[in-house]
């Protein structure tokens, strides 16, 4: 249903037009990017900033292909470190609620685990996106916390992952 590719810098194009095209739908459960990161020269460096940070291994960074090949969504994993991973996804508009994110994640889960080795993940969410627990718990990520993000009560997951 679903196809995770490497972020490579042959993306940029598509992934600017994704980001600028639901920025307003991302707005409505996430703090914005700031109308620098829309700018072509604003994308550019924070485009090339993630490859700096997958190349050196700090990050692992996907973009999401539909059954089409378009662009449909995001999925990192943060900070990899000693083991483990912060989970981050975005869908976009068109694709939300037709278990895009759910497929993307559970990929992304097993991108962890066998490619780059992880042995946990960790996500949170706010507790006004129940959509996006719904993705994590279809994807065995279990409650671990409550806690906040962007100042909006949220909650802490984590998922442990076997190769």
């Amino acid at each position: 249903m679903v196809t995770l590719e490497r972020l490579r810098a042959e993306h940029a194009p598509a992934l600017l037009a994704f980001e600028r095209d639901n920025r307003a739908y991302f707005a409505r459960s996430v703090p914005d990017r700031g109308d620098a990161y829309f700018t072509p020269a604003g994308f550019a460096a924070r485009h090339a900033s993630l490859l700096a940070e997958q190349e050196a291994g700090v990050c692992h960074f996907h973009v999401v292909l539909d059954q089409n090949g378009n662009l449909a969504g995001r999925v990192n994993l943060i900070d990899a470190a000693e083991g483990a991973a912060e989970l981050g996804y975005r869908v976009g508009e068109r694709s939300a609620g037709r278990g895009v994110a759910t497929a993307a994640v559970a990929e992304a889960c097993r991108l962890a685990g066998t490619l780059y080795s992880l042995t946990a993940l960790t996500a949170v969410t706010t507790l006004d996106n129940p959509a996006s627990t719904t993705v994590l718990t279809r994807n065995a990520f279990t409650h671990v916390a409550n806690t906040t993000v962007d100042n909006r009560p949220g909650a802490s997951y984590i998922r442990r992952l076997t190769p």
